[in-house]
């Protein structure tokens, strides 16, 4: 039997669920990958190849095949009395609620967990559905909003320390050396074995339940993880030692990538005769870009320096010639802007980045030209002109939805403008940070490759599953006429559709959330990042191990402030947006839990005829 009155209540709760899987994708996988871009080990185009590749991998070859229709248990499955269509919107309630709260922060470039915000959302939906006392507040064996919520607090703590204790192993067993080079070249493969194990306990207890791994017994997991961990560890020997020590210690920069196969031959590769001269063959990672103000004329860049104020030290820096300091000083100062005339600097950058996106030739140049050169004029929006130019826009909107997220300069973004509040708080962070080998820092940026793929075929795997579960019970429900079980078969279609959405918010829209993290918490560098990933994927282990939920999100967030702290000063990292995050953090579960209960209220004492 088919819910055909509640057809609707599906298709709107369809709509829903897809657009909560879209700002999944734009949040959680952005922050996800915020570290390996903020840090340069790979581009952010990089990043939404690895993204599809591994995303739909995990989601499609060992992803759930189950989900939890009512997540973890808050609302028992009884509580319904077997009525299908209460269920039906309540679930499409939960949706609601979540999808909402979560697109709201995406456009305001606030960054909140996806899980949380549905569990609040279907938190609230239960208040109004069936009741509070029929809610389950406590811990009921790691499955009630009491076990849930319990990690808010626990994870990003946890995930500091151990991102800490590595970076810190790092730094003394490599960067302070006094040949840090040799050192990260021949110790290399010793954190190419702690990654592969995580990885592949990540794999094994997070992102497997299709192989069902993690129910083996502890001899095959211990054997299974160490013979990866021992297998990467002797294949970077190999080929990945002789290569890098070719190319970073012997600095030649005739070598080529596939010539990594090549293995113990490298030893012996002679060097060019000019390598010590040669322009360096890795990337500088500790190049901090900013906005394009070498645009600027020499009156904008004088105007600039006499509205800078007393902001740094107690100097009197601006329009003043009684410090030999003033005119570094006014550089560097804050400038006292209006907050209009700092939105106006805010628009003025942009107007820039959208100017260099104009003079491209491609299908994006082509849209930026066509919006800036039909804008909508004065008058109302129904005058001839403003109405041809919306006509006019439309197909240039589409593409440029599409494609300006993949040609966003993450790196300037982060950094903020010059001289902006921002801008100047995040010079005195990076301040804080030793800026160490672009030799040594470009060994590790392998290494974070590796941890950053695994957690998105982690969370394809596990996490998607996750995410489809409201939308399957809603399917279920609407398809058979009968309630959701607590645990019901999810079609292959809509795990796929799911991934494939999850992807596109992460390539189209994550960008607004990655100019906000990473490098605004702290410095980053490729040791940095690996050491962050790292710690947040055993902190995911540990909580999975004992079936407690938890956001990937917070633990990542948790570890790149343990990280930074290891810069050994507290102002190493940026408090200010730290404490944004953990508030985003605690107002998503009143707001989400309101506005999901609130629709559900509505849905459920609308009059009816």
């Amino acid at each position: 039997m088919v819910l055909e009155a509640y057809t609707y209540v599906f298709a709107i709760g369809t709509c829903f669920a897809l657009l909560e899987a879209y700002n999944n994708g734009a949040n959680d996988v952005a922050n996800a990958w915020a570290t390996s871009v903020s840090s340069r080990s790979v581009t952010y185009r990089q990043a939404m190849i690895l993204c599809v590749i591994f995303e739909m991998t995990g989601a499609l070859a060992v992803g759930a095949r189950t989900a939890s229709t009512i997540k973890n248990g808050i609302i028992p499955p009884t509580a319904f009395k077997d009525n299908a269509g209460v269920q039906l919107l309540a679930f499409a309630s939960a949706s609601a609620g979540a999808s909402i709260w979560v697109q709201w922060c995406t456009m305001h470039s606030a960054h909140v967990s996806s899980t949380y915000s549905l569990v609040s959302s279907i938190a609230g939906v239960g208040v109004a559905a069936v009741g509070a006392s029929k809610v389950q507040w406590g811990w009921a064996d790691g499955q009630g909003l009491g076990a849930i919520f319990a990690g808010l607090a626990m994870a990003p703590f946890i995930s500091a320390c151990f991102g800490a204790v590595i970076f810190l192993l790092i730094k003394y067993l490599v960067h302070v050396r006094k040949n840090p080079v040799k050192w990260a070249v021949y110790s290399s493969p010793l954190f190419f074995l702690i990654a592969g194990t995580v990885c592949t306990l990540s794999i094994v207890y997070k992102g497997s339940p299709q192989l069902n791994l993690a129910a083996r017994p502890p001899a095959f997991i211990a054997g299974v993880t160490l013979g990866v961990g021992f297998g990467l560890f002797v294949l970077s020997a190999i080929f990945f030692v002789p290569y890098v020590h070719c190319k970073v210690i012997k600095k030649d920069y005739t070598l080529k990538p596939w010539m990594v196969f090549q293995g113990p031959l490298l030893f012996k590769r002679p060097a060019p005769a000019d390598a010590e001269h040669a322009a360096s063959t890795v990337p500088n990672y500790n190049v901090v870009q900013e906005d394009n103000v070498a645009t600027e004329s020499e009156s904008d860049v004088a105007a600039r320096r006499e509205k800078a104020a007393v902001i740094n030290g107690d100097k009197k820096v601006a329009g003043s010639d009684s410090s030999v300091n003033a005119t570094a000083d006014a550089e560097t100062a804050t400038p006292n802007y209006t907050q209009e005339e700092y939105r106006q600097l805010m628009r003025d950058a942009e107007e820039r980045h959208h100017a260099n996106l104009r003079k491209g030739k491609g299908p994006l140049g082509w849209a930026m030209r066509s919006l800036h050169k039909n804008q909508i004029r004065g008058g109302s929006i129904h005058e001839t002109h403003n109405l041809i130019a919306v006509v006019k826009r439309i197909p240039a909107q589409i593409v440029a939805a599409c494609l300006y997220g993949a040609h966003y300069d993450i790196h300037t973004a982060q950094v903020g403008i010059h001289g902006s509040p921002e801008g100047r708080r995040m010079e005195r962070v990076y301040g804080y940070a030793t800026k160490y080998s672009n030799e040594v820092e470009h060994l590790y940026s392998f290494v974070q490759v590796i941890t950053a793929c695994t957690a998105s075929f982690a969370h394809g795997a596990n996490d998607v599953g996750n995410a489809v579960g409201v939308w399957a019970g809603m399917y279920s429900a609407w398809s058979t006429g009968q309630p959701a079980a607590s645990k019901a078969d999810v079609p292959m279609w809509q795990l796929g559709t799911t991934a494939a959405v999850i992807c596109i918010g992460f390539i189209t829209y994550g960008y607004n959330i990655m100019k906000v993290m990473g490098n605004k918490l702290t410095y980053h560098s490729p040791s940095r990042g690996s050491s962050m990933e790292m710690g947040a994927a055993i902190t995911i282990l540990i909580f999975s191990q004992y079936k407690l939920p938890v956001s990937t999100s917070m633990c990542i967030t948790g570890a790149t402030v343990g990280v930074g702290l290891c810069n050994g000063h507290i102002k190493a990292v940026n408090w200010k947006r730290v404490g944004l995050l953990v508030f985003s953090w605690i107002m998503t579960i009143p707001i989400a839990g309101l506005i999901g209960g609130g629709i559900m209220a509505l849905a459920v004492n609308t009059p009816k005829w």
